[in-house]
């Protein structure tokens, strides 16, 4: 059975939470990566930034529903998920467009778990990280995908 260590990529390329937003798009598109983790000033993975978190600064706002009762407005929806959603469209560096808290896989994590996280979550771009947490590798959906083709 393939192990995340067999396929994974492990020249990292990484931003800092203050990489400015025109930066890290430039660095997604030229590169042609779906997404790159995001270190905070020592070094701690805390989130990835994929081209989803930058096409959605240009989506349209949608506001959640309200009711009226008794002279006051009642959100239907969270308002979390409001200030969230504007956090993202309004982002100047990659703190506030990332995705917080992305899922990690170790080495030594079998491929099939890695797919089924992919699959099932819908990520397309995975780090890899030793025990303590250090980024040490990247699978994308090419990684996986590469294993089903012949490479004569």
């Amino acid at each position: 059975m393939l192990k995340a260590k067999d396929v994974m990529t492990t020249t990292v390329v990484t931003i800092t939470e203050d990489t400015e937003i025109s930066a890290a798009a430039k660095l997604l598109f030229d590169k042609g990566f779906n997404g790159m983790p995001v270190l905070n000033a020592s070094g701690k993975l805390t989130g990835i930034l994929c081209q989803s978190d930058l096409v959605a600064q240009q989506k349209k706002l949608s506001l959640p529903s309200v009711f009226s009762l008794l002279d006051g407005f009642i959100p239907l929806g969270s308002m979390k998920d409001l200030d969230r959603e504007v956090e993202k469209m309004s982002a100047l560096t990659a703190i506030h467009a990332m995705s917080r808290n992305p899922a990690t896989v170790s080495p030594d994590t079998d491929l099939d778990e890695v797919a089924s996280l992919m699959t099932d979550k819908g990520y397309h771009t995975i780090p890899v990280t030793d025990g303590q947490g250090k980024v040490v590798g990247i699978i994308g959906m090419s990684d996986v995908l590469g294993t089903l083709v012949d490479k004569k």
